[in-house]
């Protein structure tokens, strides 16, 4: 199942702009290892670029909820959730996952565009955290994800959703300090969601991801997530023409 891409030209020049950024950041030594991690890249920023280029507008709703596809960047090292007993994990009003397992690991989120205005606005479009650096009062909310496991969670304002991996892949590019970039893309269908988000379930999210391990271990996430609506059945939409 593939996304639907609807947004702002505007918008679609920020995102491509924020991955050039990101990939800016590969510290690459050697010529094989840059011309693998340029072709992994290129590759992405074209399956990236062109279907946003080629919808048409999704404009926000005016009853406050978010727009058919809104795009969100998953930024920020990973953090794992402490195991403990389910009386005292935050509670999304999930039922499908259980975030303090001991799983799972999180780390921030930042909008991009198609949230309401008064979700997004509390930070500054598209801004996140470089590898190691902490700006959490631009998040807007928490994204939960299983490294051995299949579920995913984002805690965003005004709800939040349940997510399984479907299909993807993850090309390794090692950064030249003893770590690695795993480049690529990721597909999730949406399985559960609360509040201003349920009319999401049954949807998909589709991933362009820069995952940083670093040589000690741990994980540094730049990931934009798509996130959109399940689509309408071919016949209803002839009907709406």
């Amino acid at each position: 199942m593939s996304a639907t891409i609807s947004l702002e030209t505007g918008n679609t020049d920020t995102i491509i702009k924020l991955f050039n950024r990101s990939i800016g950041r590969l510290r690459l030594t050697n010529t094989k290892r840059l011309i693998l991690a340029s072709l992994a890249v290129g590759a992405l920023i074209t399956l990236l670029s062109a279907p946003l280029q080629a919808a048409g507008p999704s404009p926000l709703d005016p009853g406050g909820r978010p727009a058919d596809t809104f795009v969100i960047l998953l930024s920020g090292p990973y953090k794992p959730v402490v195991d403990k007993p389910v009386v005292d994990c935050p509670n999304l009003g999930l039922f499908q996952v259980n975030l303090c397992d001991g799983s799972y690991s999180t780390t921030k989120i930042y909008p991009v565009s198609g949230l309401p205005e008064e979700v997004s606005g509390q930070a500054n479009p598209g801004e996140g955290p470089r590898s190691g650096e902490r700006q959490a009062e631009n998040a807007i909310g928490n994204f939960y994800v299983q490294f051995v496991g299949n579920n995913a969670a984002y805690d965003l304002p005004g709800g939040a959703l349940t997510m399984v991996f479907t299909t993807g892949s993850l090309t390794p590019v090692p950064d030249g300090q003893g770590g690695t970039y795993f480049v690529g893309n990721l597909q999730l269908d949406i399985t559960e969601a609360t509040e201003i988000y349920q009319s999401f379930v049954g949807g998909h999210n589709q991933m362009v991801d820069i995952l940083h391990q670093l040589a000690d271990g741990t994980f540094v996430e730049h990931c934009f997530c798509i996130i959109s609506r399940p689509q309408p059945p071919a016949a209803i939409k002839r009907q709406a023409l």
